[in-house]
């Protein structure tokens, strides 16, 4: 009788997370077709910090591709990373609602801010990517243009219309999952993994380690690596205090 019950609980569960897949997959397959038709309108505000940095050359620029079919896949990528963007939310929403009503109260309480601070983390690191570390890194590499005196052919830059959103999106998705230091250390803390102490006696440690996955996951250039170790060493820091305010709270609760 008991298996039974087990059996029907485990089929029940099953039947509502595949609803669940169901649901996030139409509402993600209804904005990629939306976000398509309006994919040229979204290509166009990712390479506005490109449009913008290279006015100052005073020179005629614009995008390139070299395979037909590279506009059209380049569009669709930009549709389907628009996509799951907007509908992230949902599908954390999904997730919680089905992962919920197994929790207790207090590990509801504990769970719900992660949920929110986590794509609110990611949205604050792509901004940092397409309003300053775009720019600043479009002109260092435009200053590697010559007019020709010294190479008897001039060097200029013809960006691909693909290549462009590789970098972007590359970008983008480093700063964003960066971002995450503070919850990831936060969540190891509530486990009981690190302790402020540990964090605070590693942090040399920490500061090469974020210098070298900044080297990793930017291009080779200074800027960007700087752009992305300084506001990691910041959310480091940040993390100790987060974790020293999570120990307190476990201490009161102990008591």
């Amino acid at each position: 009788m008991e298996s039974n019950q087990a059996e029907t609980g485990f089929f029940s569960h099953l039947k509502e997370l595949r609803e669940r897949l169901i649901h996030s997959i139409i509402f993600l397959s209804v904005i990629f077709v939306i976000s398509y038709y309006y994919s040229e309108s979204i290509y166009g505000f990712l390479v506005n910090p490109y449009a913008e940095a290279v006015k100052e050359s005073n020179l005629d620029r614009r995008l390139i591709f070299t395979a037909l079919q590279e506009t059209f896949l380049t569009y669709l990528k930009v549709s389907f990373f628009t996509a799951f963007f907007i509908t992230s939310p949902y599908i954390l929403i999904q997730v919680w609602k089905f992962i919920a009503p197994g929790l207790y109260q207090n590990e509801k309480s504990a769970i719900m801010p992660y949920l929110i601070i986590t794509p609110i983390l990611f949205l604050l690191g792509g901004m940092l990517v397409y309003y300053l570390i775009m720019p600043l890194a479009i002109k260092f590499f435009l200053s590697f243009e010559s007019s020709g005196q010294f190479t008897n052919l001039p060097i200029q830059l013809e960006a691909k219309v693909n290549e462009y959103l590789s970098l972007i999106m590359k970008l983008i998705f480093a700063f964003g999952l960066s971002f995450q230091l503070p919850v990831i250390l936060s969540l190891l803390a509530r486990v009981g993994v690190v302790d402020s102490k540990f964090l605070k006696k590693r942090r040399k440690y920490v500061v090469v380690m974020i210098f070298t996955a900044a080297a990793i996951l930017t291009p080779p250039d200074p800027i960007t690596q700087i752009g992305l170790a300084i506001p990691l060493l910041i959310l480091y820091e940040m993390s100790i205090i987060s974790v020293k305010l999570i120990e307190k709270k476990l201490e009161e609760n102990n008591a």
